[in-house]
């Protein structure tokens, strides 16, 4: 079993993980991570969370985390379709999600996370997309040499038997519709080809 919070590999998803880590608010009881796959995140955030559940809809890596948490308490493992799992509203403190919206309709997710979220609490997503202006081609080609250095220099890997997809929302799509759904949310743009949305949700 992977001791809790341990990092057994670097990828540009787990990148991102410090910044989410530091976002978790003070006195967070009840976390959600959407698309938790091996529950390598979720393991890290119960170390500032009282309790986390994770939601993946393969099967393999649920598997994957449900054994690497056995025997830890305050984690929970859901297999299922995030957009359709029974899940409480306005049940959890802290929601992130990393890489995996995008393999949902964008739309509907980010709404199902508002929904899902406290008042008073904080969504981060990160995510994928993809190049369709000038602008954001020339970024990409910018930061090329940076994130192949980094992959190499870090031996970017695993986990094994995570799915993927390709984006079909352009960057710029992505920030439009997060604007709307998500009033006052901070979009960004990071250098190993990924963005994040970070959102308060307004307390009552």
């Amino acid at each position: 079993m992977l001791e809790v919070g341990s990092e057994s590999y670097w990828n540009t998803n787990v990148a991102r993980h410090p910044g989410i880590l530091r976002a978790v608010p003070e006195g967070c009881g009840e976390a959600l991570d959407v698309g938790c796959g091996d529950g390598l995140l979720a393991r890290k955030l119960l170390g500032r969370v009282e309790r986390v559940t994770g939601i993946d809809s393969s099967p393999e890596m649920i598997a994957r985390a449900r054994e690497h948490a056995a025997g830890t308490q305050g984690l929970t493992f859901v297999e299922g379709d995030f957009l359709t799992a029974d899940l409480p509203t306005a049940g959890y403190d802290f929601i992130c999600s990393v890489s995996a919206i995008h393999h949902m309709d964008f739309e509907a997710a980010l709404a199902r996370m508002r929904e899902a979220l406290r008042p008073g609490g904080r969504l981060v997503v990160v995510g994928l997309a993809r190049e369709a202006s000038p602008a954001e081609w020339a970024a990409t080609i910018a930061a090329a040499p940076a994130v192949r250095i980094t992959k190499v220099l870090r031996r970017a890997h695993g986990p094994d038997g995570m799915p993927v997809a390709d984006p079909q929302m352009s960057y710029g799509q992505v920030r439009d519709a997060a604007r709307r759904l998500l009033p006052g949310m901070r979009y960004r743009r990071h250098l190993l080809r990924r963005y994040s949305l970070t959102w308060d949700k307004p307390s009552r």
